[in-house]
This record gives structure tokens, C-alpha cells and sequence, in this order.
């Protein structure tokens, strides 16, 4: 039986990549898509995932809105990553609009209203959503399957030394979802910086032919041209993949149990996603952090999505 899965995201280049997979995965049931202000402002993000799940013929999927900022400070989006529109290759409607409700009151109200265990929560944007769905209804915590981000880091940060971007763009958010009495699974960037697209990649990936794949081609180039001109790798991550990826197969991933916390008043290390691998390290917690990803498995997974896709 498939997994059904909201997915909370901000598209952004990667973001797309990964509701590709959402969409084109037999093993996901994609019951909802929710929009938070993070790599775009509300109303990009908002329009990018209706403009692309209509090109994906999945345009009954419902999109609902969230948070446009976080909980306490401004949004700072990512443009010099995502480019002022968030999205190549793909034809913009104007005239589509998302279904009526906050997307915190939506995910609440989804949760409560289906059997426990059956819906996981997958983020790749900053958590605002999430954060205010189980501050709204905190019972989702014990009904929830697991919830899947993209987000953090034990080893480095991108924003800064020690900061990843969703954490770092609403840390007392993030701080809210990792205290939840609810499982969660950190896909950080220590493993999502091993998920990098080569020429030979992108090629296998486009050679699916389908529409999707050719989409996805675009948007990859154009994630490059950003990526070189913003970082030293050689080769661009496509971090939010790895969250879908892992809803859909957990065993393309290696992982530990480890309790993770978001530091929130360091002068040098607010929003560092603070993780704990002490053998002495506490146990009460529902943490899983995610240390390793099988590659060639991951992107043959997201080939197979293309191909089935329009």
C-alpha cells in the first residue's frame, strides 16, 4: 500500500525535483501539497507548486498556502540559489489558485481526520507549518506516521558556519517541531551534500524522455549555473529529494538514533541543529538522524519517476 504523504515545501529548483518524485512514486499517495515562504516568498512558492503539478497532470492534487514569514523574524529568501521565480521550463497559469484554508489548519485537520499512523509529514522548506499545525492541534503528534525534513546539519551549515537554510530562516519553528512529542527524521545537509548531480547523472535522468524529465533537465542546469557561482562543490545538491526519497525508501539511507536539538540564543550558533551521538546521549527521544544515502539508487529511483510521469 502506498505511503500517504503532505508535502510541506518552498519550490525552488530542488523543491520541484522532489514533487516530481512525490508525484511520479507508486509507493507515495500525495495527498496534499502545502506552501511556506522560505526559498520564495508565499506567493511564488504558492504558484510554482500549482504550475507544476498541472504540468505533471496532477493538477487535483489541492495546494493550500501557510505562513508567508516566520515566527518571529522577517523571511530571507534565496534568490541567488533559485533564481526570482524559482522555476525554469515550467509554463506559469496565472489562473490557478489555491484551495481555501491555512495549511497549519490543514495538516491538523488531515491528521486528525484519518487513522493514526497513516499520514507522514514530509518538509523541505522552513518549518512555520508544521510548527504552528501541532501548536494548534497537539495531539497530531501521536497520530502522525513520521516526519520526514530536509533540514539542519551535525557538521556544517550553508547560511552559516554552523546554520542550514530552512533551520536558519525559522530556528524557533524548527525548535518547536524537534521538542514534539512526535517522530522525526533529519535529512541535513551531511548527507543531502552527497546527493550532487554530474553531467552523467543529469543525462540518465533527462533520458527518460518523458515532459517531466525534460523539466527537470531545465531546472538542473539552471540549479548548476547558480550552484557554481555560489558554493565550491563542483556539483549541485539536490537536497529536498532526499526527503521525498526517503518516505518512499528509508533503506537507500543509512541513519542513527540521535537526539537532535535547535539552539536558538548562541551569538555564533543560533539555528545549528545540535545532535547528539554520545554513547551517553539521552534516549527519550523519537529522533532519527540521517547520515548516509546509497546515490545511485536515489537518482535511478527519481529516473523511474520521470518515466512514469507525463
Amino acid at each position: 500500500m502506498a505511503q500517504t504523504i503532505i508535502y510541506d515545501c518552498d519550490p525552488g529548483r530542488d523543491d520541484a525535483i522532489a514533487l516530481m518524485l512525490a508525484v511520479g512514486d507508486p509507493r507515495l499517495d500525495l495527498a496534499a501539497v502545502t506552501t511556506v515562504g522560505g526559498n520564495l516568498p508565499l506567493a511564488g512558492a504558492t504558484a510554482n507548486a500549482l504550475d507544476l503539478l498541472a504540468a505533471l497532470g496532477a493538477g487535483d492534487i489541492p495546494v493550500y498556502a501557510g505562513a508567508g514569514k516566520p515566527l518571529v523574524a522577517d523571511l530571507v529568501t534565496a534568490p541567488a540559489v533559485h533564481g526570482c521565480g524559482g522555476l525554469d521550463g515550467v509554463d506559469h497559469n496565472s489562473a490557478l489558485a489555491p484551495c481555501p484554508g491555512h495549511a497549519a489548519a490543514v495538516i491538523a485537520r488531515r491528521i486528525m481526520e484519518s487513522d493514526p499512523g497513516t499520514i507522514t509529514l514530509v518538509a523541505t522548506g522552513p518549518l512555520t507549518n508544521l510548527a504552528l499545525a501541532v501548536e494548534l492541534e497537539p495531539a497530531i503528534a501521536h497520530r502522525v506516521n513520521n516526519v520526514v525534513i530536509m533540514g539542519g546539519g551535525y557538521h556544517t551549515g550553508n547560511c552559516t558556519p554552523v546554520a542550514e537554510f530552512n533551520i536558519h530562516t525559522d530556528p524557533e519553528a524548527a525548535a518547536m517541531v524537534f521538542r514534539a512529542d512526535w517522530p522525526v527524521v533529519m535529512l541535513g545537509l551531511d548527507v543531502t551534500h552527497q546527493a550532487t548531480v554530474d553531467d552523467r547523472t543529469q543525462a540518465m535522468l533527462t533520458a527518460a524522455g518523458t515532459s517531466a524529465a525534460v523539466c527537470a533537465g531545465k531546472i538542473m542546469s539552471a540549479y548548476r549555473t547558480a550552484y557554481r557561482g555560489q558554493s565550491a562543490m563542483p556539483h549541485p545538491p539536490i537536497h529536498d529529494l532526499c526527503a521525498v526519497a526517503y518516505a518512499a525508501d528509508p533503506t537507500l539511507f543509512d541513519s542513527v538514533h540521535a537526539p537532535v536539538a535547535v539552539e536558538l540564543t548562541g551569538s555564533l550558533t543560533r539555528a545549528m541543529t545540535v545532535v547528539d551521538f554520545r554513547p551517553t546521549a539521552p534516549v527519550n527521544h523519537r529522533h532519527t538522524v540521517v547520515t548516509g544515502v546509497d546515490n545511485s539508487r536515489l537518482f535511478a529511483t527519481l529516473r523511474e519517476a520521470l518515466g512514469r510521469l507525463p
